[in-house]
């Protein structure tokens, strides 16, 4: 039998080794030259219009959503930066569901689990908070390359991998090792080190069955590590025989690895699929009917509750379908509730949009009137954001107003509203309260905001903001909508002419204070 270098020496040399594409192949190469810039990226890239057509439809997808539209490769990468543009590019050219050969190898069963994967990964990363997702998606995706490599350069030979895998149930790198001399990880890894990928990648590869055993010790190797050897775990339960065991296994060792708690993992397992289907649209692959992981598990329940009927009588599509049934409601209202989370809320702050504070506040002054009630609104306005955008980048400036979004949350009251007004302008709502109130609440908003360190891949930015205060009784006043909105508009105007990050609160008797 081969030893593992006697396999590696093999595939490397061999006409079946997967090939990247040139402008994939001499982006890796120019990523790790400390000279290159955005625009040499940009450059490469737009030479392939197929490529750059690729990458903008994703930019300009749900995948990121942004909230302005991309029109170039060169605005895509200044916004995306390095990474995420590399990993698009290598998705790219390894998701290639129209080249699929008959070689008796199943191609399409292999793109769909390799982009779940990625997809797993990528959410994970996200519930973690970490840096950067995009390495944790094409780590997640090139993880199992290794498999693809041996299949093509030993097709008679997997084909046995496979049968032990599924009949014997035995693991699939112990089979690998068995058969062919060398198993995948580390197949996998050492085709990606001879094609000049980062270690941020290689090493997720070779480690991803074995997390504990990565010789690094840096945190973030670790992590990606360990996000990928989740994401693995979790694509095998839709064809696993104890489908209940792995989930169980995915949440005990999520809990341990990355310290998630109980609601984000079910937030994650309820997610995971409809995130499959969707992202797998702007990569032309098309998955269908993807099940949740609550309905494999329905399903597996069910096949055991019949088990003491005639095998005539376990049929599994009655078994789905009654499931389905069973489901239908519970995944309609998931899914609604999803719609209506897009329909209302802002993509990048998840601040309420302006749509959803125009509704607010008519059903606010409704009844306000009712109940002769008196209601604020305030407007805020972050302080020279354009000459902060410029001077820090894109990206810099979405986390601000993240960040922004999240102060803001955290002090008001649960029946007040905050809302994105558009760009960098955003409004508050604060039912049962005057202007004078108002003013206090905008002050404490206001001063908290001024100290507030925002801190991004450590650096430090400081912000202010301006606030404009008008108040409305429905019951007694000759004022509308428009007029409230249009005087907390006028107060924050005079608010940045008297040299912002301060407070105004609207007086009909034309008379301006604030702070």
């Amino acid at each position: 039998m081969m030893t593992q270098e006697d396999v590696l020496n093999f595939v490397l040399n061999s006409d079946e080794l997967p090939t990247l594409s040139a402008v994939a192949s001499r982006l890796i190469s120019i990523t790790a030259e400390e000279d290159t810039t955005i625009s040499d990226i940009a450059s490469l890239i737009s030479k392939d219009i197929s490529l750059s057509t690729k990458i903008l439809k994703v930019v300009n997808s749900s995948f990121y959503s942004f909230p302005q539209q991309i029109g170039t490769i060169h605005q895509a990468a200044s916004i995306l930066g390095t990474n995420a543009v590399r990993s698009l590019v290598l998705s790219f050219s390894f998701l290639k569901p129209d080249k699929q050969k008959k070689d008796g190898f199943d191609y399409a069963t292999f793109w769909e689990k390799s982009l779940s994967e990625a997809v797993a990964s990528r959410m994970l990363m996200t519930a973690v908070s970490a840096d950067d997702t995009e390495e944790g998606f094409i780590a997640g995706l090139l993880q199992n390359l290794g498999i693809l490599v041996l299949a093509k350069a030993f097709p008679d030979e997997y084909k046995k991998i496979d049968k032990a895998v599924a009949d014997e149930e035995m693991e699939r790198c112990e089979a690998e090792m068995k058969i062919i001399g060398a198993d995948h990880t580390y197949i996998g890894s050492e085709v990606c080190r001879s094609w000049g990928f980062p270690a941020e990648i290689v090493e997720p590869l070779r480690y991803h069955h074995e997390p504990h055993k990565l010789p690094s010790k840096d945190a973030k190797l670790k992590l990606l590590c360990e996000v990928v050897c989740l994401s693995g775990i979790i694509s095998r339960v839709y064809n696993a025989k104890k489908p209940d065991a792995l989930v169980g296994l995915f949440k005990s060792q999520a809990k341990r690895r990355l310290h998630l708690t109980e609601k984000k993992l079910e937030d994650f397992l309820d997610r995971v699929h409809m995130e499959v289907e969707e992202i797998g649209k702007f990569f032309d692959i098309k998955i269908q009917n993807q099940k949740s992981i609550a309905e494999v598990l329905q399903i597996a329940n069910a096949e055991l509750s019949v088990l003491n009927l005639s095998y005539e009588q376990m049929n599994r599509s009655l078994v789905e379908k009654t499931v389905q049934l069973e489901m239908l409601t519970s995944e309609l209202e998931k899914k609604n509730k999803l719609l209506e989370r897009l329909a209302n809320v802002d993509g990048l702050t998840e601040a309420y949009n302006h749509r959803y504070f125009q509704n607010f506040l008519d059903r606010e002054i409704n009844r306000s009137e009712r109940n002769e009630y008196t209601l604020s609104v305030v407007m805020v306005d972050i302080d020279n954001f354009k000459k902060f955008n410029d001077m820090h980048g894109h990206q810099v400036g979405d986390y601000i107003l993240k960040q922004f979004a999240d102060v803001a949350r955290s002090l008001l009251r649960e029946y007040d509203l905050f809302a994105r007004y558009g760009g960098e302008e955003f409004v508050l709502v604060l039912p049962e309260t005057n202007a004078q109130e108002g003013e206090i609440v905008a002050e404490k908003f206001r001063s908290t905001l001024s100290e507030h360190a925002f801190t991004h891949e450590r650096e430090t930015y400081y912000i202010t903001a301006s606030f404009g205060v008008s108040d409305i009784s429905p019951a007694k006043d000759k004022i509308d909508k428009n007029d409230v909105i249009s005087q907390a508009d006028s107060a924050l105007y005079e608010s940045k002419k008297k040299g912002r990050n301060r407070v105004t609160v609207y007086s009909t008797k034309k008379k301006w204070f604030g702070k």
